[in-house]
């Protein structure tokens, strides 16, 4: 039996980046839990370890698109080093500050710093496209690359948080710049694959975020981040009230392994739809399976409730980034692509923050009104996405030779 997955790596060079770009995206998930993890044992404060994270993850979301936009017009290989060489001197910056007991202001200046850290999922995507754009195969590499992106989230984050508590605090930090350094060296190394870089001249019309299309998406990713937040917090909160802490583990890799296993399914299904449709019914899967958590009681009805939840992420996400494939000029995918990463960084800081302070105020079930809420918000931009993005897929899809 042919295997799809299997066959995206008939092309020489493949392996090489997607195992350099799995290693150089994982320090994205490891790097804001390390530094809160790091700074509590260092300084004894969780406000300023939590404010310090919360000045990367914000540098980050607006930096990233502006690094993915001067890649687009450089290349990759004369962008990224400078980029992940000014993340790595931020990273190791900070562990200096969180070491000698600098003044909190330096570490705040480092984690801006840090911040310049590349949108690698982005990159990775980027060089799939230049290979397979107008096939089939393309569905195929981006599922693939929403489960790796899910793997990140999965093994980062307790990989960052057992070094830091087992070997010594900065241990997690530490690694998440030693994997940027290697990984994205590695990448930047397979010249094979790299996208090639387009004139001067093609560079035209400023920022894709201008476009409707993209703002759209963005705002789609935005809100259905906010979903995977709200279940990140309110699942901890949840386990510890029913005095089962070690739960939470089981019941967020349980909503990991449903999103990866709907995202490889969904990369191998030809159905005869448009993509306009597709976000439609992703959307509106996506935003009726948040109705479930607010019927959890226990457990075992949680770890259900939050499988359902996960089924249709990967797969709405699966969409979206092919629509932005379809809708941007090419001389402009990696910023597009990295505006919707952004989108749901942003999306997932947004529903922590939200749902933590429901917890706080009225109890852990009641924070999955925060997951109800944004659910309503894909739902609103997903009927009202599908009008307005259908036009800008059916005009691009024209202009490159396919019918709409």
């Amino acid at each position: 039996m042919i295997n799809p997955y299997r066959e995206l790596f008939n092309i020489p060079g493949t392996r090489s980046f997607v195992l350099a770009g799995f290693l150089a995206r994982l320090p994205l998930a490891m790097t804001g839990i390390g530094i809160i993890t790091m700074l509590a044992q260092l300084r004894g404060s969780y406000g300023l370890a939590s404010a310090v994270a919360a000045t990367f993850a914000l540098t980050t979301a607006l930096l990233a698109p502006q690094i993915s936009l001067l890649v687009d017009r450089w290349g990759q290989g004369r962008i990224l080093p400078w980029a992940a060489g000014i993340s790595l001197a931020g990273l190791l910056a900070l562990l200096a500050s969180a070491h000698w007991q600098a003044p909190d202001w330096t570490l705040f200046a480092s984690a801006v710093l840090a911040g310049f850290m590349p949108s690698m999922p982005a990159m990775v995507r980027a060089r799939w496209t230049e290979i397979y754009r107008g096939t089939s195969r393309l569905q195929t590499a981006y599922a693939l690359e929403s489960v790796l992106d899910d793997a990140c989230f999965i093994a980062g984050p307790p990989l960052s948080v057992g070094l830091s508590v087992a070997v010594f605090p900065q241990a997690g930090p530490l690694a998440a710049a030693l994997l940027l350094a290697v990984g994205v060296f590695a990448f930047v190394a397979q010249c094979s694959t790299e996208p090639p870089v387009h004139k001067l001249s093609d560079m035209q019309g400023g920022s894709v975020i201008r476009q409707s299309g993209i703002r759209i998406l963005v705002l789609l990713l935005v809100a259905m981040g906010a979903i995977v937040g709200t279940v990140d917090v309110v699942s901890v909160a949840f386990a510890k009230q029913q005095e089962q802490p070690a739960a939470a583990s089981i019941v967020l890799s349980v909503y990991a392994i449903g999103s990866c296993a709907a995202g490889l399914l969904f990369g191998v299904l030809k159905l005869p739809v448009s993509l306009p449709r597709l976000l439609l019914l992703g959307g509106l899967a996506t935003a009726f399976t948040t109705l479930p958590l607010l019927l959890a009681s226990d457990i075992l009805s949680l770890a259900l409730a939050v499988l359902i939840a996960g089924l249709f992420f990967s797969p709405t996400m699966i969409v979206a980034m092919t629509l932005v494939e379809q809708i941007v000029p090419t001389n402009k995918l990696t910023e597009g692509m990295t505006w919707l990463i952004t989108g749901l960084s942003i999306g997932v800081a947004l529903g922590a923050v939200a749902a933590g302070q429901v917890v706080d105020a009225h109890g852990a079930r009641a924070g999955f009104v925060v997951a109800l809420a944004a659910g309503v918000v894909v739902l609103i931009v997903a009927l009202y996405g599908y009008r307005r993005v259908q036009p800008e897929v059916c005009v691009t899809t024209v202009a490159d030779g396919p019918e709409c």
